[in-house]
């Protein structure tokens, strides 16, 4: 749980610097807010699950080598 929240937090940071306002017509909207916050917890999840199965998968690798 503390990955993907981590994760979460930094897509949202990072996605602070993505110029929203050249594809939306209203960038400063709650509507544009949401949309951005629903991006971000799904980059976020997604970045969570490779890092936790990259993670799972080289400790796996023990047992093949």
């Amino acid at each position: 749980m503390v990955v993907i929240l981590a994760s979460i937090m930094l897509t949202w940071w990072a996605m602070q610097a993505f110029r929203f306002d050249v594809f939306l017509r209203e960038p400063r909207s709650f509507r544009a807010r949401v949309l951005q916050l629903i991006v971000a917890v799904v980059i976020g999840y997604n970045l969570a699950r490779f890092l936790m199965d990259y993670t799972h998968f080289a400790s796996l690798l023990r047992w093949v080598l």
